[in-house]
């Protein structure tokens, strides 16, 4: 399984799922004086924003760096930030660079990304996860701080956005936006989680419970409204997103979701082909690499490693209707262009093929 989600037993319930979340907090800004950075201690230290300088390690099966690999594509990053890739299988130990040739990043120089992590802190003794920035030079993690990373994205690297970047997180949303992003981390994108990894019985259906709460008020929430808030694709909409488009394909059997899929729900459904349609997330999608993880990774919850050939996501392109509800992906912004050709999503692993190419 990966470090990332060993299951944590929490004390006043045996066997209920608490993810750790000890990350290294330090930040990536525009006002860190350079060549920085600043502070004495990890965790606290202010990194400057400098493009060509970090490199974005992400893999195509987490959610959690799924949102990363979306907010860079959108806001036009690809040329300030490199990406690399990390294979969807691996060990206890780290995720590793297996999809690269000779199982190497060709910019950090490293098999796994553990090395990395032991670059920043020798012996690293917390998980070792994706999303994490990179320092290209060093080889160190910078901070693997997912939520606050995507939400720097859009504040802290403004200078090198590319023409016709939509705001995805506005001033003036923020109140409204900021609560509404907690109860998907707590209720869905952790939820799904939750019941997974319970231990016993009874934590699995108080979690089963919590999920299911949380998506009738999301199909209800989004009954008349086209995006969570505002009207045009905000970071509580990517951060949905990458829990909804793995619903049927993983969550709903594997972590046995399974009141009905995300498909057989009138409004979450539209609302997912709506986004997956969107430049920039489908086309970051690979539903081969999202099976492989979590079905050969997760052994204590799928012995065999057998990975299923379904479920059949063409219906991802079917038409949604949701233009009718108004508002526009981009609101005073563009489309995102082509994705860059080291980046594309293998036409076999996404059910919009060729279409982006």
């Amino acid at each position: 399984m990966t470090t990332d989600e060993a299951p944590a037993r929490n004390a006043s319930t045996e066997g209920a799922f608490e993810r750790d979340t000890r990350y290294i907090t330090d930040r990536i800004t525009r006002d860190a004086p350079t060549p920085g950075p600043t502070g004495e201690t990890v965790g606290e230290m202010i990194w400057p924003v400098e493009p060509h300088r970090y490199r974005l390690v992400a893999a195509r099966a987490c959610p959690w760096a799924h949102r990363t690999v979306i907010v860079r594509r959108l806001l036009g990053l690809e040329g300030v930030i490199s990406l690399g890739l990390a294979h969807p299988v691996h060990g206890e130990a780290s995720w590793n660079f297996n999809l690269d040739e000779g199982g190497v990043d060709p910019v950090l120089g490293v098999h796994r990304l553990r090395e990395c992590y032991n670059a920043r802190v020798a012996d690293y003794p917390l998980g070792i996860t994706v999303p994490a920035m990179v320092e290209e030079s060093s080889g160190q993690v910078v901070t693997n701080d997912f939520a606050q990373l995507t939400l720097d994205f859009s504040s802290e690297w403004v200078e090198h956005h590319r023409e016709g970047a939509p705001d995805l997180y506005p001033e003036a949303l923020r109140a409204e936006m900021d609560p509404i992003m907690r109860r998907i981390y707590t209720e869905v994108n952790n939820g799904v989680y939750r019941c997974g990894f319970a231990g016993d019985q009874e934590s699995y259906e108080a979690a089963y419970e919590r999920l299911w709460t949380a998506l009738d008020w999301l199909e209800e929430h989004l009954a008349d409204r086209r995006y969570l808030v505002g009207d045009h694709i905000t970071e509580a909409d990517i951060r949905l997103f990458t829990t909804l488009v793995r619903f049927d394909p993983v969550y709903q059997g594997h972590f046995k979701c399974n009141r009905s899929t995300l498909r057989a729900m009138p409004v979450l459904s539209a609302y997912l082909r709506d986004l997956f349609q969107t430049p920039g997330f489908g086309d970051t999608t690979d539903f081969v690499q999202i099976k492989q993880h979590y079905y050969e990774v997760h052994r204590e919850v799928n012995p065999t490693g057998v990975v299923p050939v379904g479920p059949d996501m063409g219906w991802l392109l079917e038409a949604h209707g949701r233009e009718e509800l108004g508002g526009s992906p981009f609101g005073a912004g563009t489309a995102p262009g082509p994705v860059p050709a080291s980046e594309r999503v293998p036409a076999g692993n996404t059910p919009l093929g060729d279409a982006t190419r």
